[in-house]
């Protein structure tokens, strides 16, 4: 039998971790085996195939050039961590998969930067924050992200108070919400890069959202 791809995933420190255990239940199912990473989970020196970059909290404004007299629930230790393995990830070619605060980081990694709260600018959705896919997100026909949920609109859960502004390089938009945030990229040339705004290690038994894990598990191999 062929070994499985190791997937490291990335997140919170935290003993309980509800995130990992969703996400990790999720790459096994895929047919991947997850490696826990953190400030508290050093990583085993196994060779990784590919990488999560998962959800959390703000990341601290230093990053992107933002206002440091903002109010933001950051974790210095963790912004480094990860920004580590996301540069790691793009120099060796490792499929990435980030998540909501990931998805930010990466758009940040590769130059881009973000609002820093979108409550207020919001019209069309609602500011309640919930784990039940309730939210629109209309996708770009033809995106790989499209074409992995074999729809062109999706309901998704929404957890975050922050959003891509200014698109980083290499990156295009591929999903947005009735307000027209950003809350899906890819790469603009079709490295294995997506980033998705919502939390769909939370909605795994949907198949469109479990497609997001099956793709990343294709990808590694």
């Amino acid at each position: 039998m062929a070994e499985r791809p190791r997937i490291g995933v990335t997140g919170t420190a935290s003993r309980w971790s509800p995130g990992w255990w969703c996400t990790a239940a999720a790459l096994r199912l895929a047919g991947a085996t997850p490696e826990r990473i953190s400030v508290r989970h050093k990583p085993t020196g196994r060779p990784l195939q590919g990488l999560v970059i998962g959800g959390g909290d703000d990341i601290s404004p230093e990053h992107y050039h933002g206002d440091l007299r903002e109010k933001v629930k950051s974790d210095p230790e963790r912004d480094l961590l990860e920004i580590h393995w996301i540069e790691y990830a793009l120099k060796h070619g490792l499929p990435l998969l980030g998540i909501c605060r990931g998805a930010q980081l990466i758009n940040v990694v590769l130059g881009g930067d973000l609002h820093l709260d979108i409550r207020p600018l919001r019209r069309k959705t609602y500011n309640r924050p919930g784990l039940l896919p309730t939210k629109q997100v209309f996708l770009t026909e033809g995106s790989a992200l499209s074409r992995l949920a074999s729809r062109k609109k999706l309901r998704v859960n929404s957890l975050h108070h922050q959003a891509i502004n200014r698109l980083g390089w290499g990156l295009r938009i591929v999903g947005e919400d009735l307000d027209h945030f950003t809350q899906a990229v890819e790469s603009a040339s079709g490295q294995p890069i997506i980033g998705v705004q919502w939390h769909p290690e939370y909605l795994f038994y949907l198949p469109s959202q479990f497609g997001l894990f099956r793709w990343l598990r294709r990808c590694a191999g």
